[in-house]
């Protein structure tokens, strides 16, 4: 069984019982660190032998592979978060999957849809990007493709990045698109900023060093998001 085990984004105390449970009973945990997944296990006592899955190594892949087809029960970690979400994973439970191995997925932490519902904007459908290209062209393409569909739209960035990442939504999508940059979710230090995408770009701007990692959340309009009110709540 290899089963998906989402972890703390930041606060240890957000682990859900059934993910240590799952972790309990597995054979082995599959994990990005082996040395941060240790630091988690000890933290609740946890005793289990750790393998590094690499997605980029097909040796890794077929490692773990080989522990599912000879029966043993594989918890599938990433370093935060939910695995195979702008994170490794997928590729495992691809070739799992091709070959009728048993997959669960557990739900749990995902900094995406934390931050989306700490946004405030429209409720329903939203566009999910992941880290958008390095190449600006390729990534002001996705963005506005992924915004002209009016939904929200959710991208993860670096701090190296982020005011980046702003300049580039201001003049791809206009200078007053409303933004949250969400830092540190759930960690000691997590803080919302909100405005326009030029007002928050300006706010992080006049800071000496931009720490923690982003989540962006890019939300319409207010007249746009009372066109879709109705349609986001029928009931």
């Amino acid at each position: 069984m290899l089963s998906i085990v989402p972890t703390p984004l930041g606060n240890l105390q957000d682990i859900t019982l059934r993910a240590l449970e799952t972790l309990k009973a597995a054979d082995f945990v599959l994990c990005e660190d082996t040395r941060r997944t240790q630091g988690l296990l000890t933290h609740f006592g946890i005793s289990k032998p750790t393998v590094r899955y690499n997605e980029n190594d097909d040796f890794s892949v077929r490692r773990c592979l080989d522990l599912l087809r000879s029966g043993k029960n594989c918890a599938l970690v990433s370093d935060c978060g939910t695995p195979c979400i702008s994170d490794p994973g997928w590729k495992l439970v691809r070739e799992a999957a091709k070959e009728g191995l048993p997959i669960t997925s557990l739900p749990g932490p995902s900094a995406a849809a934390c931050a989306l519902a700490g946004a405030g904007f429209t409720g329903g459908a939203f566009t999910f990007l992941g880290f958008l290209p390095r190449k600006p062209g390729k990534a002001a393409k996705l963005l506005s493709g992924a915004y002209s569909q009016k939904h929200p739209v959710i991208v993860y960035e670096s701090p190296f990045r982020v005011i980046k990442l702003l300049e580039l939504i201001s003049k791809t999508l206009g200078e007053n698109t409303p933004v949250v940059a969400a830092r540190e979710i759930s960690k000691v230090y997590e803080e919302w900023l909100r405005g326009s995408a030029v007002d928050v770009a300006a706010e992080l701007g006049k800071r000496s060093k931009v720490q923690g990692e982003f989540v962006v959340v890019i939300g319409l309009p207010e007249t746009e998001e009372t066109e879709h009110e109705d349609a986001d709540f029928p009931y």
